[in-house]
């Protein structure tokens, strides 16, 4: 029986117009699924024009200015639609979703949602649950004593794995994609008798083990800064969505 890294898999990502879920927007998108290691992938995109001011901060990042993405990009009520309906899709036809650090990406989508289709994550999801892999989790947990940081380049030097063109959503979800698979196959001995499910509830304890320490260690710092136990979905909202 094959291995659910040697199998299908579906990976997605955004780009933004800043860090906050709560507030900011999504301005492009990206689902890349790859039926097995090696094969050409299918790629998906959208461009979305957010209908808030970009901030030069985030067009430093992933190079999208607020004038290309309003002569270019979509209105968003459509565009979460496509790519909730494309991610259960995915989900229902048994392929684990990649999303590196994915409470920001699916909490990001799941308040766009919510405020252009008076909707939620969670609600295309009953009848076939998300099945997540977030190769940041992951590595953490496999990996734990590494020192250095664990961003998506990191990773992607430590398992060599190519990133080429850094922040496009199409890029870095491919480049999640082969990382998950790499991760697979180095910690082989401890996932390959786990299937995407039990890994699914596996990492939600994992994360929230990460978070508690992190939060210790903001606590020691001296910084007031709150690190959310929940993944890959924070459910709650505040006053400023």
């Amino acid at each position: 029986m094959t291995c659910w890294y040697e199998g299908a898999l579906a990976a997605f990502d955004t780009e933004t117009t800043g860090v906050d879920v709560e507030t900011d927007r999504i301005v492009s998108a990206a689902v890349v699924v790859q039926d097995a290691p090696g094969t050409r992938p299918r790629v998906s995109r959208w461009l979305v024009s957010p209908g808030v001011p970009v901030p030069a901060g985030a067009t430093a990042v992933h190079g999208l200015t607020e004038e290309h993405l309003q002569h270019n990009g979509r209105w968003p009520a459509p565009v979460v639609y496509e790519i909730a309906e494309q991610l259960a899709e995915h989900t229902a036809m048994g392929r684990p979703l990649v999303v590196m650090n994915a409470p920001f990406d699916l909490t990001l989508l799941d308040r766009e949602l919510r405020r252009h289709r008076a909707s939620s994550l969670d609600r295309w999801f009953e009848s076939a649950p998300l099945r997540v892999l977030d190769p940041r989790v992951l590595d953490k947990q496999l990996d734990r004593y590494r020192k250095g940081r664990r961003t998506l380049g990191d990773l992607c030097e430590q398992y060599g794995v190519a990133l080429r063109g850094a922040h496009d959503a199409a890029a870095d979800a491919m480049a999640a994609l082969d990382v998950v698979r790499a991760v697979g196959r180095r910690f082989s001995a401890r996932l390959e008798r786990l299937s995407p499910a039990e890994l699914h509830a596996l990492q939600v304890g994992w994360h929230a083990a990460q978070a508690r320490g992190l939060q210790a260690w903001f606590a020691r710092s001296g910084s007031p800064e709150l690190v959310s136990t929940e993944w890959p979905l924070r459910q709650e909202l505040s006053a400023a969505a």
